[in-house]
């Protein structure tokens, strides 16, 4: 008989440009994100993985490690010539100050980013780094944005651009196949908008819990995600919890449980604790916060919906329990999740 195929994700390949007028920060920081796409969120949490990877590598003239202009390390990973065809192009941002010259300064990566857009790659910026985009012609006739401080560069030496520095992110061109970012910190947002839009809003959403972005005011908790619970042999506590994943909005969810373990209600709540490391109150409100979450990340669906659906027939008992878990209410959450990657 044959074996089943294994699980085969979708590869994405992503080009970082490196030269020495790099922000190794930045660059550093893409690659690890991009890295853990896919992979991490089960890593971390023990849940599926998603069904994309992103392939990132550094590209650069040379295999020779190099410092930057801060003199901070880089070492690449391909040259320019090797990196024939890529899915993502991202040039991070540049250390160039207002006063240099740009023309002519990068023929050769200037040649391959014509190349690549060519083929059909999609061809990004962070902050300064639209500056080699326009530099290449990639940019003439099409909007795109930069740092704030980056615009009278722009606007001077390359007029062509059509500048819209009040924007966070732009895509624009055939296919919105352009994509550049504002200043330095952008790149988080462009990263969530491109694990988005390969992978999908939900992966992006993992993302962002994973890594803490966006707004960290009220802590960690509105990112956390319910880990998946330890394996165990103890067969009657599987047996309940096979009954709560299907029952969770159920009413007198633990006596449910309790009878479906086919123990006495005290020997299930001791032996529950045991194998799960939840009491089995815990664990329902867990499974129901985490249902709803989804549902306001997934839906418009009017939170007293949610929160029936959920398994909360008093609306105000969801909203102080959903924020005990998450340390915020279910709007606050919504606006947070709903949308991560916005352009």
């Amino acid at each position: 008989m044959d074996m089943p195929t294994p699980f085969a994700p979708k590869k994405i390949s992503v080009c970082l440009v490196a030269i020495p007028e790099t922000a190794a920060g930045v660059l550093h920081g893409l690659f690890e994100v991009f890295s853990f796409v896919g992979f991490g969120w089960e890593m971390l949490t023990g849940w599926p993985p998603g069904p994309s990877r992103f392939l990132p590598k550094v590209v650069a003239s040379s295999h020779e490690p190099f410092r930057n202009l801060a003199g901070l390390p880089i070492a690449p990973d391909l040259t320019f010539a090797e990196a024939k065809r890529a899915d993502i192009v991202i040039i991070a941002d540049l250390a160039v100050g207002r006063d240099e010259e740009t023309h002519g300064r990068w023929p050769e990566v200037v040649d391959w980013l014509r190349q690549q857009h060519a083929q059909g790659a999609l061809i990004c910026s962070v902050c300064t780094g639209s500056l080699l985009l326009a530099e290449a012609g990639l940019l003439d006739g099409e909007e795109a944005t930069c740092h704030w401080a980056a615009s009278d560069q722009i606007r001077s030496r390359y007029p062509a651009v059509r500048l819209r520095p009040e924007r966070v992110l732009v895509s624009s061109g055939v296919e919105h196949r352009l994509v550049t970012s504002g200043g330095n910190a952008s790149w988080t947002d462009l990263a969530l908008y491109l694990v988005a839009r390969f992978c999908g809003e939900d992966e992006a959403r993992r993302t962002a819990k994973l890594f803490l972005f966006g707004d960290r005011s009220n802590g960690q908790a509105p990112f956390a995600a319910r880990v998946r619970p330890a394996q165990h042999d103890d067969a009657a506590v599987g047996a309940a919890q096979a009954w709560i994943a299907d029952n969770y909005a159920a009413a007198n969810p633990v006596a449910g449980m309790t009878l479906a373990s086919g123990l006495t209600a005290r020997t299930f709540k001791r032996r529950f604790q045991a194998a799960t490391g939840y009491s089995p109150l815990d664990y329902v409100q867990s499974l129901r916060v985490e249902e709803a979450k989804q549902m306001l990340e997934s839906t418009d669906d009017p939170i007293d919906h949610v929160a029936l659906e959920a398994g909360y027939t008093e609306p105000a008992a969801f909203r102080r329990i959903f924020k005990r878990f998450t340390g915020i209410s279910p709007l606050q959450f919504r606006q947070r999740f709903r949308h991560v990657a916005v352009m």
